[in-house]
Formats: structure tokens, C-alpha cells, sequence
């Protein structure tokens, strides 16, 4: 869907201070082929301290069109690199575009269709010189010079103002206003038809360009494209901090607005977002008044039969960052607080499982395990039991759309994977019309980027579960960072509420043993991964001992003898016993003995296959954290390719995981280790009363059990002796002192 956008309102966000010479012509190319004049890009040139006069209408004659030209296209994405938004993409019922960002209407606090105007009204007993004079007291130091202009130059029926003057303080301007009472005795004669103008921030007396400035500290607020009472009613509904407010005698007011920046970064900086705020509200603000160094209308004066005169002083809030603060908190898109007591009895309704006991229609999974798990598998069969409603790991799923996005796998390879997955699990493809797959191999995405393409792709299509598959391929910043990855997992939180479906995502365990680990840390990077998500699924891989083996390809082998006799061999049941039939080597026998060559060949060929088939087959212990539903028990799976399948005859359950020691061994090591934890103590202990008992001369026994009795300790004598032997002491028989066992020696 295409919008026309007015070109001139993208320029604020483009400095042409910080563009090379051909961007520069760029943004002038682009303006010519939109149909703009070059005293636009001239107007919009004269905020560089490059700027040469004449230059831009001497450039613009050479733009005669190319076989490919340059279009507004080229200040849009200019534009938005530099942080503008569209605002259209702000509204409601819009289609997203590649590039928008979802959010909020961040910063609208005012809907001008309910704002009623605050009229204007020129004051009757008007004193000129003591409005001026409070304008001067409330932007300026007594110290500090003062620009303005009263001379002015008529160009094509428009009457401009000239370079003026910059050579008197405020003080002295103050004084002599005081002194002769007159305006113009002051300031000079002006044309009352045209008025005069006043720069509101200091300058150093040199000149009246952006570098002449000396300090930041307002900004104007102007705009010729809103009523004048709606003007005024903006500015104070949106309490700008306004140090002066003047009406210009014509069809504005004229704000001179705090900015308060340290230097001239920072002084664009919050400009930018001054007008921003002011352009989301509505207020089609005139860019060309962002220069520190900027003309507003001087108050005290007559211009074309009205006052230019002051409406008011220190008005709105104390200081920009305060209204910052205010806007950003008076502005947030977040719920208010609600009080309990008022939904107790009338409850909303929970969300709709999508996988019974698991996970609930609109939240987040994350699947977590090693490599070649088989998770991308295990979330295709995912797919495939949502679009159909049938089982996935023994749990049923709800019916209905589902988008896989696939960032690994080529077209072809994935497609395949689908119809295989279909085939191994027997299921008929009656509802794959509620399968999307969107393949994004070699075109992903950080997933900040990614969530909008997604939202405008599936807002429309209804899907109650999206899965991504595998994260890592979209990952914003350091998957170790916390804060990172909390922002990075929010933006899954924004797919969930934009679009009202599931998200399901899987994402790799952490290198080495995880055995030891609990389910929530085998992740790899920040422990966000395991506490974001509504319900943690881990898979992790068993060791499969040579008897579980065995007994794996033994049933294959008795599977596959029972299918050829029940096609080869009539009532061969009535000839073989139970028992015999759950053997292995019996029942190929059996098969030898009771079938033709032929078929005992082609037998032998899919046993020799099976058992390849078992020894390539891995097992898996799933467990889970769950937000939302009580924790089950732990389930075993074989990962018999392409299919993951339940292990039915819990052959796993004994099957332990890489460095996992059974309960009995943990609780044994632990026991072990607080009771050398223990006696590490006490020995410690023991060596700092030798030390210490005594005044640091070798203490008797007796001084020992004083010791510990004084510290709370009662200790028997018997004890303490037997201390001395076990940590390295012994007593001397002739005075009964005790002392270290010297290194290699033993005393009687």
C-alpha cells in the first residue's frame, strides 16, 4: 500500500552536516524528481557550515533526469536510518511495510480532533518596552549579547529580514529600554507592516550563525499549519517547557521552548525529539526553525495592524528533561493496574491449550537440546499433529493453521522433510492446507527485524502457532548478555500479541556433559532462554547400553519374521509356541525351515537393514518446565529417522545421560563430600586453637579443652587427644606439650 509522504517532513532527520558531498546531491536529485523546488534543498542546505549561497540553484539546473534517477524512495530509507517513522505507521488497520516497526503510538498524549482551541486575545493596555523587557530578562544573562533585526528586504512580494545586529548585551539593552521608554530609540525603526525579529539564544558578538552561539538553550516552536487557537491549546496541553510565548502578529505563536543541551549534539538531539513529540500530536511544526541560531518574532512591536506582543513566561513544565520524563510516562502504551476485587467473580477465560497439558494457545515454547537431536524434526512432526490434531510425543494438539519458518534448511530439503514425516508417521495429508512454510535460508534476519516482516505476513491468516526453527540463525547481540537476550526474547512476546498464536522456537544445548545439569541450564548463553519461555521442553541425549541394543533389533527381527510367515505361511501359529515366538533366533529359524529360498533371502536383507536401522537409532529423555500446568514426568523417546517415537515398553527409563551418575551414586558423593567438607573444618579449627590457646607458646591438652569450653565448645580430653594424632600433632612426654608433627617423622 502506497502513501504519499511531503519529502520536506523527512529533512529534520537528515543533517546535511553529516552527509558526504554526494549524498548531499542525493537528497537535492531526489527532491527534483518529487517535484520540489530548489529553495527547498537550498533552505534545507543553509543548516551546514558549508553552505556556499547560490550553490544549490547552480547544481539544481544540471539535473536533467537519469536512465535510473534518484527518487524520494532514497529520503525515506535516509530518513529512517537516521530514527523517523512513518506516521501512518502509528494508525490502526494499516498494512505493515517490510521495514515498519511494531510498537505503540509512542508519544501521542493529544488527539487534535477533540482539542478544543484556547483563544488569543491582544492585550488592550499594551506597554511594548515591558514586554520586551521581561523577554530579555527571561532568555538572557545581563552579560550575554543579543541578536535582532529590524531592518527588513522585500524578495518576490515576501519581506525578509536582514542580517541585523549582534553587538549589545541584554544589560545594556535592558538599561537603555529603561532609559528612553521607546522600542525604536532602542532597536531602531522597524517597518510596522512587517515587524522585527529577535534570536533567543546568546551569541558571542561576532556573528549570527550556528557557530556565533554560545549556549543552547531554547529551540522554537512555530507552526503556520493549525489554527491559532489550536495552537495555543497544543502548547499547553503538551505543557512544553516554555521560557517565553509570543504571538507574531500573524498566523503563528512562536514558542521559544527549553532545550538546555550541553553542546551542539545534544542541543539537535533534543530538538529532534522535540518536534517529533510535537509532529505525533499533530503539530506540523516549521523544520526550519531548528537552528540554535534561529529569528522569532520580537515581542514590542507592530507588524501588518496586530502586537506582536507576550502571552506569557515560564510556562508547562520546569525544564525539558522534566518534560521528557512526563511525555515518556504520560505517553506509554502499558496497562493500568486493576484492582482484583472487581474481577474476582467474573474471571477471564484462560487460553485454549494448543498442546495438552503443555502449552496454551498464545504463549511461548522453547525446545532445547544437542545437535542432531532431531529437534528440527520433532518440531516439523509438531506441525504436521497441529494441522491434523493429532498426537505429538503422546500429548494431543488442537487443530488448526500453522506457520513453519525455516532459516536452515534449502527449499527442497525441507518440503521433502514434510511429506517424509508424513510417511514415517503413517498419517494421511488430508489437512496440510493448514500448513505455511516460509523459507528464509540465506535470508534471515535479526529477529528485531524479523518480527515485523512476520507480523505483516501471518496477520491475516489466522495461524494459532508459529514455529521458528533454529533461533540461533536471528539472534540480536550476545546470547551470554541477559539484558540482551531479554530483548531479544521480547520481541517473541510481541509476535505472541500482535497475532494472538503460539511461538515455538528450539535452540541448542550448551558444549560438554549435561548430565549433571537440571533441564532449565543445558541451554546454551544467558539463563533467560529457560526462564522466558511458558513451557521449556529439553532433550537430552541416553547412553543405550548393548542389552537394551540387542533387545531393540531382536524385536525387529521377530517383526519382521511374523510380517513374511503371515504372507508365506498359513497356520504357521498353530506351529510355533509363544514362547518360542518372542525369540529372536527361534522364529529365524523357524523361517528357515518353513519358507522358500527365495523369500528367506529377501528376509534376511531387511534383518540385515533393521539392525543397521536400530544401531543408528538414538534415545532421549524429555523433561520439562512448565509455567502454566504441573510438571510431568519424564518422558523416553527413540529417535528412529526421520521420527521421533515413544518408548512404549520403557526399556529407557534405566538409561542414563552423558556424566548423570544414578541417584544412589549422587547421594552417596554428596554425603561423602559434606563429611570431608566437615573435617576439613574441624581440622582447621583445631590447628587455629594450637596456634591461639596458648599466646602462641604450644599449649598442653588441658589449655586445648579450656579453649574450646570458652568458645562454647565443651570438648572431652579424650577427644582432643585423639585429635592431636589425627591432624598432624603429637604431645612431648616430657613436658606434655603439644606440637606439629615434623614433615616425614612420627612421635611416640
Amino acid at each position: 500500500m502506497e502513501r504519499d509522504i511531503d519529502l520536506l517532513t523527512l529533512l529534520p532527520y537528515i543533517h546535511p552536516a553529516e552527509l558526504s558531498y554526494q549524498e548531499w546531491v542525493n537528497v537535492g536529485m531526489a527532491l527534483k524528481e518529487a517535484g520540489y523546488t530548489a529553495s527547498d534543498w537550498d533552505d534545507w542546505s543553509r543548516n551546514d557550515s558549508r553552505y556556499h549561497p547560490g550553490e544549490c540553484e547552480r547544481k539544481w539546473d544540471t539535473f536533467q533526469g537519469a536512465a535510473t534517477p534518484i527518487t524520494g524512495g532514497t529520503l525515506v530509507q535516509m530518513a529512517k536510518d537516521r530514527g523517523w517513522r512513518a506516521s501512518f505507521d502509528d494508525g490502526p488497520g494499516y498494512e505493515l511495510g517490510w521495514d515498519s516497526i511494531i510498537g505503540s503510538k509512542d508519544g501521542v498524549l493529544v488527539d487534535t480532533g477533540w482539542l478544543e482551541g484556547k483563544e488569543v486575545h491582544e492585550p488592550e493596555n499594551w506597554d511594548p518596552v515591558k514586554d520586551l523587557t521581561k523577554y530579555l530578562e527571561t532568555l538572557f544573562e545581563a552579560s550575554e549579547n543579543v541578536g535582532y533585526v529590524t531592518e527588513s528586504w522585500e524578495r518576490d512580494g515576501r519581506y525578509l529580514p536582514s542580517k541585523g545586529h549582534c553587538d549589545r548585551s541584554a544589560g545594556e539593552l535592558i538599561e537603555q529600554l529603561h532609559k528612553y521608554g521607546s522600542v525604536q530609540d532602542v532597536f531602531g525603526d522597524y517597518n510596522p507592516e512587517v515587524g522585527a525579529w529577535i534570536r533567543f539564544n546568546p551569541l558571542d558578538g561576532k556573528g549570527v550563525k550556528n557557530e556565533n552561539v554560545t549556549e543552547y538553550r531554547y529551540a522554537l516552536v512555530e507552526s503556520d499549519c493549525m489554527e491559532l487557537e489550536k495552537q495555543h491549546a497544543m502548547i499547553r496541553e503538551l505543557e512544553l517547557p516554555v521560557a517565553c510565548l509570543v504571538y507574531s502578529g500573524g498566523k503563528s505563536i512562536h514558542a521559544i521552548v527549553r532545550i538546555e543541551a550541553g553542546n551542539y549534539d545534544e542541543y539537535r538531539k533534543r530538538v529532534d525529539y522535540l518536534y517529533g513529540v510535537l509532529k505525533k500530536n499533530g503539530l506540523q511544526v516549521d523544520i526550519q526553525n531548528k537552528n540554535p541560531s534561529r529569528l522569532s518574532r520580537m515581542p514590542g512591536v507592530m507588524r501588518g495592524g496586530h502586537k506582536q506582543f507576550l502571552m506569557g513566561t515560564n510556562l508547562g513544565k520546569a525544564s525539558f528533561r522534566e518534560w521528557q520524563e512526563w511525555i515518556e510516562a504520560a505517553t506509554d502504551d502499558l496497562p493500568n493496574p486493576e484492582s482484583l476485587s472487581e474481577v474476582w467473580e467474573d474471571l477471564p477465560d484462560l487460553a485454549p491449550p494448543l498442546i495438552e497439558g503443555v502449552l496454551r494457545q498464545g504463549h511461548k515454547m522453547l525446545i532445547a537440546g544437542p545437535s542432531k537431536a532431531g529437534k528440527s524434526y520433532g518440531l516439523i512432526e509438531l506441525c504436521c499433529a497441529i494441522a491434523e490434531g493429532k498426537t505429538w510425543l503422546g500429548w494431543q494438539c488442537t487443530q488448526g493453521r500453522v506457520l513453519y519458518v525455516n532459516l536452515e534448511l534449502d527449499r527442497a530439503s525441507c518440503l521433502h522433510r514434510f511429506r517424509d514425516i508424513y510417511t514415517a508417521m503413517g498419517w494421511k495429508p488430508d489437512n496440510i492446507r493448514n500448513l505455511d512454510i516460509w523459507n528464509l535460508r540465506g535470508k534471515s534476519v535479526p529477529m528485531d527485524k524479523l518480527a515485523p516482516k512476520l507480523i505483516r505476513r501471518a496477520a491475516k491468516k489466522n495461524y494459532i502457532a508459529i514455529i521458528i526453527d533454529p533461533i540461533y540463525k536471528i539472534i540480536t547481540g550476545d546470547e551470554n548478555s541477559a539484558d540482551q537476550m531479554a530483548q531479544f526474547c521480547n520481541q517473541f512476546d510481541l509476535v505472541c500479541t500482535e497475532l494472538g498464536c503460539a511461538v515455538i522456537y528450539c535452540h541448542h544445548h550448551s558444549k560438554g556433559s549435561q548430565g549433571q545439569k537440571r533441564s532449565m541450564d543445558r541451554a546454551s548463553g544467558s539463563g533467560v532462554f529457560a526462564r522466558d519461555p511458558d513451557a521449556l521442553l529439553d532433550l537430552i541425549e541416553l547412553e543405550v547400553t548393548d542389552g537394551v541394543r540387542k533387545s531393540e533389533i531382536d524385536k525387529e527381527k521377530i517383526k519382521l519374521c511374523c510380517g513374511y510367515l503371515d504372507r508365506n505361511a498359513m497356520n504357521w501359529r498353530d506351529e510355533v509356541s509363544q514362547d518360542d515366538a518372542c525369540v529372536a533366533h527361534k522364529m529365524l529359524e523357524y523361517c528357515r525351515n518353513r519358507l522358500c529360498r527365495e523369500v528367506n533371502e529377501e528376509l534376511l536383507r531387511e534383518v540385515s537393514e533393521a539392525e543397521k536401522a536400530v544401531q543408528s537409532r538414538t534415545a532421549w529423555r524429555v523433561e520439562g518446565t512448565l509455567r502454566e500446568f504441573p510438571k510431568f514426568l519424564p518422558k523416553y523417546l527413540w529417535f528412529d529417522y526421520p521420527r521421533h517415537r515413544m518408548d512404549e515398553l520403557g526399556v529407557l527409563k534405566d538409561l542414563e545421560a552423558d556424566g548423570e551418575a544414578p541417584p544412589w551414586q549422587r547421594a552417596s558423593g554428596k554425603a561423602k563430600k559434606n563429611a570431608e567438607k566437615k573435617a576439613a573444618g574441624k581440622k582447621q579449627q583445631f590447628e587455629d586453637a594450637v596456634a591461639n590457646c596458648n599466646a602462641g607458646e604450644p599449649p598442653t591438652v588441658n589449655d586445648l579443652v579450656e579453649w574450646f569450653s570458652d568458645t562454647g565448645t565443651e570438648v572431652a580430653k579424650r577427644t582432643v587427644q585423639s585429635w592431636v594424632k589425627k591432624f598432624g600433632f603429637y604431645i612431648d612426654k616430657n613436658n606434655g606439650k603439644v606440637y606439629r608433627q615434623p614433615c616425614g617423622e612420627e612421635k611416640a
